[in-house]
């Protein structure tokens, strides 16, 4: 309760809950409940040393776009003069994610005792990845860190766009597979039997379309459980295969050379790197500390080992241009714009191009095959269903035959 006897509820940031307490009422506010947060949370997922799926944890994972949000925010704030701490604390006071509002309190605290904002970023791996605190302390150490936040955020919220709009191409199919599948299911277990005893008491011969059809039907009426443990099973073998180094290799390596999604795939994760990269060099990372950064977000194994390879071939001396096309996997047009940047000393002008002309083609790439997926799904569930019935056509075609003879 506050002072005025109104409920109240929130996240207050404190050693134990002893001193969530005091706090609290020199707040003036007087606490009838109070229960840890997050550590409470960690806590109980290492009991025992074993890690559990938690599924609040899951659900409270802060968003791409929450976090972009906050980085313009609090760039805003340090452009204007505001103080870091006091910035910070405007945030906690205005953000609503539970899991963004507690870390950022913990990061004022800390911020407050001397500490740098990198470093109590570093705290809280689960909010802020890599790319974020590596930027964060170059901004910190050149003395822009507004500039770099900036940049930081333009660089997220591009990101975020792209995924957004990837994933959203992929929800139409999908939700057509699925109305695809439940209505198949309705037809062969539902409709097609009771069509069948037709013919069953009629004694008439049936064509080998509408036998195939009746065999489908049983199958799926009688051991509609078996293929639900086939799907599932299939699946989670899947997942253990995709967990182990030799099998995420070779499911990466076919994403990259699927007919019409590998380009596409290849496209985002190239764009990202020069993104990335580009970002990093250009708020003041060094370019081995960049490329160990970007090796983390383009998200396939394959491309991973070519940067780690060009990694190790810049640490003894070579350019950035030649390992990564000898590694095969990045297309000629990036390397030759890369090398051009080398000699020509923009190298950061230069990636920032190719991640733009990149983007621009996964954007034309992603909108036309959306357009072309509409009537694809149409056409494959039309024939689907029309395939079926047909095979319920035949039959009374035939016995419509013997009763004109």
């Amino acid at each position: 309760m506050d002072a005025r006897g109104k409920k109240v509820s929130g996240i207050i940031d404190a050693d134990n809950l002893k001193a969530a307490r005091i706090k609290l009422r020199k707040l003036q506010i007087y606490p009838t409940s109070v229960n840890e947060g997050s550590s409470a949370a960690s806590k109980s997922t290492s009991a025992g040393g074993k890690s559990r799926f938690n599924l609040q944890k899951y659900l409270n994972k802060v968003k791409v776009a929450e976090l972009a949000q906050m980085t313009r925010q609090l760039s805003t704030l340090l452009n204007a003069n505001v103080p870091l701490v006091d910035a910070l604390g405007a945030l906690v006071e205005q953000t609503d994610q539970e899991k963004l509002k507690s870390a950022l309190g913990d990061i004022r605290e800390k911020v407050k005792e001397g500490s740098r904002l990198a470093s109590a970023m570093k705290l809280h791996p689960d909010v802020f990845g890599d790319l974020y605190i590596n930027m964060v302390h170059a901004g910190e150490v050149s003395g822009a860190l507004d500039t770099v936040l900036s940049r930081l955020a333009d660089f997220t919220e591009n990101q975020a766009r792209l995924t957004s709009k990837v994933k959203g191409a992929m929800i139409y199919p999908v939700i057509m597979a699925l109305v695809g599948i439940i209505l198949m299911s309705f037809l062969l277990v539902f409709v097609v039997p009771k069509i069948v005893k037709i013919f069953e008491d009629a004694e008439a011969t049936l064509p080998l379309p509408t036998r195939i059809l009746i065999g489908v039907s049983d199958f799926i009426a009688g051991y509609w459980y078996l293929v639900i443990i086939l799907v599932v099973g299939a699946f989670f073998l899947y997942k253990r295969y995709y967990a182990t180094p030799k099998g995420r290799y070779k499911v990466d390596g076919l994403r990259l050379k699927m007919p019409v999604f590998g380009p596409i795939f290849r496209m985002m994760a190239v764009g990202r790197f020069c993104r990335t990269l580009s970002t990093l060099t250009n708020s003041g990372v060094q370019l081995m500390t960049g490329l160990d950064i970007v090796k983390g977000v383009v998200n396939n194994v394959v491309l991973t080992e070519a940067i780690e390879e060009t990694r190790n071939s810049v640490k003894e001396g070579e350019s950035i241009a030649d390992p990564l096309k000898r590694s095969g996997q990045f297309p000629p047009m990036v390397t030759h714009m890369i090398r051009i940047g080398e000699k020509t000393g923009a190298l950061e002008a230069m990636l920032e191009r190719v991640a733009d002309t990149y983007e621009e083609q996964v954007d034309t790439q992603v909108s036309s095959l959306q357009a072309l997926m509409e009537p694809v799904m149409i056409v494959v569930m039309g024939g689907v269903v029309g395939a079926i019935v047909l095979s319920i056509i035949l039959p009374i075609l035939n016995m419509n035959k013997l009763i004109g003879q």
